[in-house]
């Protein structure tokens, strides 16, 4: 379990995002749990659909 004193480092994007999220009298770590926790599915949920051929098709077009 974490202490109080631990930080992470989020972008001003994303902690905005964190704001659209927050309930009233919600933590940051309550969106989070919240978001992320078992209960609304995993945070890897969806990671891993495209074959290896869409994925490489997709990285070519990126790096054009």
């Amino acid at each position: 379990m974490a202490t109080a004193d631990e930080q992470i480092h989020v972008s001003d994007h994303m902690k905005r995002i964190l704001e659209r999220y927050q309930r009233e009298g919600e933590s940051y770590n309550d969106v989070l749990e919240r978001i992320l926790g078992d209960d609304e599915g995993d945070f890897d949920d969806g990671f891993g659909r495209w074959s290896d051929e869409q994925a490489e098709r997709v990285r070519n077009q990126l790096d054009r």
